[in-house]
């Protein structure tokens, strides 16, 4: 029988949650808030699984004391949440909502008062609509906006919050709402994808170093969705395939941050960026951030393709492979979290790792006010093991925080996939904790957690 336990981790190894401001405030015209991309996206028949939208989600807009009350019974001491920007400034530029600010200054109040530690998201994928219709991320005025909207949180709320990411998941928020289209904003091709690409990374970095002048001792990082990435055979066509692909999910956005550049020698399509490029962006795209935040869920198996343009690779899907899945369809790979700690922190200008999420969606029944999740309590038991194992072998990872509390609006999957460590019926928005909720609850409070070498 072996035991993990926190104590394991030291005193200083942070354990935590995330959400989304999107994905759980609901509030969407409340108190002057703006329209964001998200909003309009999913009006359109079509764009989310059943048409279904976060207009409501969790209500935590309104239920935030009651939900900070539940993370504080679960021991829980960190709680990463991002700032809703068309809350803040309706328009995305100009006048800000001063109802808005008092909603996060409350949140992080309440936060601090019950003993949990912030840690704030810039943006989590909601621009304001206003901008969009201005281009959004394409347009390179998107820069200065990004800067206005960072120096008005900084300014705020940087007298309470320690802890600082500029954003969360540029490649997917690029590559999946400007290249295929399937998240806000719907744009798609190469034409919308390299610029907002260009205009993130750059917003990237200068976010950082707007947080870095009015908050000095803040620790400031961004976060990046990150996935080991193996190809299906040996040969050489496919090996090569899969390294266009790591260089696509995993390199894209944190080498420019470290002052390496974009990866053109792998991915020669980005030399399209030189249309966008102005003079001194080589080191505009570059910041020292404190942490780098990793999002990790599972792996990706790649072959060659000729008929995938751009990067002539594509995915093998997991259920092709007969490996076991969560309901989104990934493969459950413990060992992928630990091959990309260590692929990041092969990087010497990386100086801190933070996963800041990773979680599993199931099929979850809520049976006589209870739901027994075994198999997410098995799968954040085996990633949590394998964060241990990095830190045995010198890798500098310093915390974890679950995705996520509650369930949630899961974009494009509406709310099919359940990823919570606590049940949400989103007719009556009762809570429930979850088994797993409960089995971090005996984490968070310092026991010995037994389970068989096997499972």
């Amino acid at each position: 029988m072996h035991t993990l336990n926190k104590n394991d981790f030291g005193p200083d190894f942070r354990w935590g949650v995330s959400t989304a401001a999107y994905q759980t405030e609901g509030g969407h015209d409340a108190d002057g808030k703006g329209l964001s991309v998200w909003d309009v996206f999913t009006r359109k028949k079509g764009n989310i699984f059943r048409n279904q939208h976060g207009n409501t989600a969790c209500d935590f807009y309104r239920r935030y004391p009651e939900d900070l009350q539940l993370m504080q019974s679960l021991h829980i001491p960190n709680f990463r949440f991002s700032l809703a920007w068309p809350r803040i400034i309706p328009e995305g530029t100009g006048v800000v909502n001063t109802r808005g600010l008092d909603y996060y200054h409350r949140l992080i109040d309440q936060c601090l008062q019950l003993g949990i530690e912030p840690w704030v998201t810039l943006y989590h994928w909601d621009l304001p609509y206003a901008l969009e219709r201005k281009g959004g991320w394409t347009n390179r005025d998107v820069v200065g906006w990004f800067g206005e909207y960072a120096e008005t949180c900084a300014q705020a709320f940087g007298d309470r919050v320690k802890h600082w990411m500029v954003l969360n998941e540029p490649m997917v928020f690029t590559g999946a709402g400007h290249f295929l289209g399937i998240h806000a904003p719907g744009r798609r091709w190469l034409k919308n994808f390299i610029p907002a690409m260009h205009h993130a990374a750059v917003c990237q970095a200068e976010g950082g170093r707007i947080l870095r002048t009015h908050l000095p001792g803040a620790r400031i990082g961004t976060t990046f969705s990150a996935s080991s990435v193996q190809p299906l055979t040996e040969s050489p066509r496919d090996s090569q395939a899969a390294v266009r692909v790591d260089a696509l999910l995993n390199r894209l956005f944190l080498e420019p941050a470290l002052g390496l550049g974009y990866p053109v020698q792998t991915l020669p399509f980005l030399n399209r960026v030189e249309k966008y490029w102005r003079s001194g962006d080589d080191r505009k795209l570059a910041f020292d951030f404190d942490f780098v935040g990793l999002q990790i869920y599972t792996r990706e198996i790649i072959k060659h393709s000729w008929f995938m343009p751009f990067i002539n690779a594509d995915l093998v899907k997991a259920a092709k492979r007969r490996v076991p899945l969560t309901l989104m369809g990934w493969e459950v790979y413990p060992e992928s979290i630990y091959q990309m700690l260590r692929q990041y922190a092969a990087y010497p200008r990386v100086k801190e790792i933070i996963v800041t999420e990773n979680g599993s969606a199931f099929e979850d029944t809520l049976q006589e006010g209870r739901v027994q999740d075994d198999r997410r309590v098995a799968y954040l038991r085996d990633h949590i093991r394998q964060i241990k194992r990095a830190r045995a072998d010198g890798v500098p990872v310093n915390g974890y925080f679950v995705w996520t509390f509650t369930d949630n609006f899961e974009w494009a999957e509406g709310y099919r996939p359940r990823f919570g460590l606590v049940h949400v019926d989103f007719e009556t928005q009762q809570r429930t904790v979850k088994d797993s909720g409960r089995w971090y609850q005996s984490l968070m409070e310092g026991r010995n957690l037994n389970f068989s070498p096997s499972g």
